[in-house]
């Protein structure tokens, strides 16, 4: 049987890289293997459930409602990455929404195997502690960020990387960006306003960098986003 994900992203360890052959197959064991079209809520903020998410193949958005009604997107997961374990692990209610960009393919595993597994098997333990520890990084680097770097830096870096993982080459260096998301995504994962990405994306259809349409986004420029992102770091 495969135990590994499908298109992982080079140079970030993911949970299910994290663990062994051994940890693999007894994950695979209590889990069942789930698909869900795109666009479906896979899970829903405040819900209680009692399960967790290791993506095995596509692409997952996770946002959460602030008080005041706006819907911040938090991250994009992808191949290999655990979703849900927050709530799976201190049995309160769900911190986020979870939604499909594409079709997915997720192992679903009850959260009273998975937390037994954790605490007896040193592979599983290890590898949720450092996403865990991750996931804080991440949070504090996202915050960093938002202070010293130029929302265009961080668009830019935004699109290449969704460009590499699932971008499809259209001819004259051109990448299409084919994923679900709007601009108010957008403007939550690089930590800023509707407006002010509305804005750059203007400029940069202007300058004929990009593309933009509805799901749809084409990179047409890549090395001018490549040299404005590496100019914000």
């Amino acid at each position: 049987m495969d135990t590994s994900p499908h298109r992982h992203r080079p140079g970030r360890s993911t949970f299910w890289s994290l663990l062994d052959d051994t940890a693999r197959t007894e994950l695979l064991g209590m889990g069942s293997l789930t698909h869900f079209p795109p666009r479906h809520v896979m899970m829903r903020q405040y819900d209680l459930t009692d399960h967790l998410l290791v993506i095995r193949r596509g692409c997952v958005k996770v946002s959460a409602a602030s008080a005041a009604g706006y819907q911040a997107v938090l991250a994009i997961r992808n191949a290999g990455d655990l979703l849900g374990e927050q709530a799976a692990l201190d049995g309160g209610p769900r911190s986020a929404t979870l939604v499909s960009l594409t079709r997915i393919e997720a192992l679903v595993i009850p959260a009273d195997p998975f937390r037994a597994a954790a605490r007896t098997a040193p592979a599983i333990g290890l590898a949720l502690q450092q996403v865990l520890s991750a996931r804080l990084r991440e949070a504090d680097g996202h915050r960093a960020a938002a202070g010293s770097e130029a929302v265009q830096a961080r668009l830019a870096a935004l699109l290449l990387e969704l460009g590499a993982e699932y971008g499809r080459p259209e001819g004259n260096g051109s990448v299409l960006i084919a994923l679900p998301l709007s601009q108010d995504d957008f403007a939550g994962l690089v930590l800023s306003s509707r407006r002010t990405v509305s804005r750059v994306f203007e400029q940069w259809r202007g300058r004929g960098w990009v593309t933009t349409g509805r799901n749809r986004l084409t990179i047409d420029r890549p090395d001018e986003l490549k040299r404005l992102s590496s100019s914000g770091r």
